[in-house]
């Protein structure tokens, strides 16, 4: 099975994508971002946000998406724009299939290192154990991503995997 992790951003859309073998053993195959210019105006960073989606859907063609939930407090604005970003990418994924998955930052920390409320360098380094990695993937949208997809793989089979499903 093919996994493909989203953190969803409008600056810096992050992927991770990671192969589960029979046995459940995780490879990652390839992570990285999606980048969009603040100086162009929403609607073709909107663009940009779904192309890429397409482009990375085509190119590893994932068995299921998972992307994290957005979680921000303080600029309701900024927060509005990202929530549009992550709509972009969930368009295009959902144009490429119905296997969409969504987790809150905490169950990908509880997923990850068994603990919801690690900090950011616990996570990474437990992703680096996890896939044998001998340093973390960079930037950290990507590490993030690949944190997402590592949940999902760790989620299978366990009896909240519907409940994560995107309706």
């Amino acid at each position: 099975m093919r996994i493909m992790g989203i953190d969803p951003g409008l600056a810096i859309v992050g992927y991770g994508v990671l192969d589960v073998n029979s046995r459940g053993g995780l490879t990652l195959i390839d992570f990285g971002t999606i980048l969009t210019y603040p100086k162009d105006r929403l609607p073709v960073r909107l663009l940009n946000v779904a192309a890429g989606m397409r482009e990375l859907t085509g190119k590893f063609q994932p068995d299921c998406i998972a992307f994290e939930e957005l979680f921000f407090t303080k600029n309701v604005t900024t927060g509005i724009n990202v929530a549009q970003a992550r709509g972009a990418a969930l368009l295009a994924a959902a144009e490429y299939t119905e296997s969409l998955y969504e987790y809150t930052p905490m169950q990908v920390k509880q997923a990850v290192t068994g603990y919801g409320k690690a900090d950011k360098k616990q996570v990474q380094m437990m992703v680096c154990a996890i896939l044998n990695l001998s340093k973390i993937p960079r930037p950290d949208d990507a590490a993030d991503a690949v944190a997402v997809a590592v949940c999902h793989a760790n989620m299978q089979g366990t009896r909240g995997l519907a409940e994560t499903m995107i309706k």
